[in-house]
């Protein structure tokens, strides 16, 4: 299910940032070269954390540079594709990227173009990826919150697709995504370097010194949410008391550095959800074990085998004429 959903996700990132055009060509191999580097990268670079200065050298094995390699092919084979089609209307972001100048007048160098689309894409494509699964995961393992989410579907959409002015009334479906957020956050772990020497709380923070924001135990802590490790979508509807402040709950980070893809990131996760749950129920492979591992991203160790049971959709009401 993870990989399904790593696929979709590819698909609408590829479709945003170089058009239409391009889809399915690439998505594959782009998902599977994130994947290796992830597989490939220390959780800690020992360089940094000795607090040794940026300018020294990191080592990379070679399964990291293989990954990087593999990386950067694909981005340049895409790039290069896209500027090899027809020029096209369809609004794209590696259109707006190519005809951006610096305050010189000159274009980004090839170098920057790739980093700009491989940082789309895997901000793109890897965090809902991410949601999406541990969505499907909750699910099939809370039959109550499962069937609320069904009803709401079969009353606000009928059996048709989702559009964005339905976003007002899937508060459910919301709300399940952002629990599932809560619970599961793409990026568990927020580092920062303190810019100045800072006292907070009568500690001293020195320059340099590495401070980390932990979603994962945030999220989880129980002076701020009730019944922490149980999955409530309820606690995000209007009118519950939760989360009990705006810090409590920052899958997307906060403040000056929030992410700006959330409004991007959400409503395509609800639109996704909202799409497939009304086809289909997702049940966990029986006798398998979900574990979370966080690399660069939080992911279900091993994947996510499921089985997909269809569902049947209450009929939509027949129109009063």
């Amino acid at each position: 299910m993870f990989e399904e959903m790593a696929h979709l996700a590819a698909e609408i990132i590829c479709r945003a940032t170089f058009g239409r055009q391009l889809g399915r060509d690439y998505t594959g191999e782009t998902f599977q070269s994130f994947t290796e580097y992830q597989e490939a990268i220390s959780q800690i670079d020992l360089i940094s954390f000795l607090g040794l200065p940026d300018w020294m050298p990191r080592f990379r094995n070679a399964k990291v540079r293989r990954a990087q390699r593999r990386i950067h092919n694909v981005l340049d084979a895409m790039i290069a594709d896209y500027r090899s089609r027809p020029p096209t209307e369809e609004a794209s972001v590696i259109s707006r990227l190519l005809d951006a100048r610096d305050a010189n007048g000159k274009p980004l160098d090839e170098v920057t173009l790739r980093n700009e689309a491989a940082m789309l894409f895997l901000a793109g494509h890897e965090t809902t990826a991410n949601t999406m699964a541990w969505v499907w995961f909750l699910l099939s393992q809370c039959p109550e919150v499962e069937a609320r989410l069904h009803a709401e579907l079969d009353e606000v959409l009928g059996g048709r697709l989702p559009t964005l002015a339905d976003l007002r009334r899937l508060t459910y479906t919301q709300a399940v995504v952002e629990e599932t957020l809560r619970l599961y956050p793409p990026l568990p772990i927020l580092p920062r370097e303190v810019l100045q020497e800072e006292i907070f709380n009568g500690v001293r923070i020195p320059k340099g010194s590495m401070i980390f924001v932990v979603p994962w135990l945030l999220h989880r802590h129980r002076r701020l949410w009730d019944k922490p490790d149980h999955f409530i979508p309820e606690r995000f509807l209007p009118g519950s008391k939760e989360p009990v402040s705006k810090y409590a709950f920052v899958p997307f980070s906060i403040g000056p550095r929030v992410c700006v893809g959330q409004s991007f990131a959400l409503t395509e996760t609800i639109l996704c959800i909202a799409t497939l749950a009304q086809h289909f129920r997702p049940r966990l492979r029986p006798g398998h074990v979900v574990e979370p591992v966080c690399r660069l991203t939080l992911r279900p160790d091993g994947g996510l085998p499921m089985t997909i049971e269809p569902r049947l959709q209450t009929p939509a009401a027949e129109p009063v004429h």
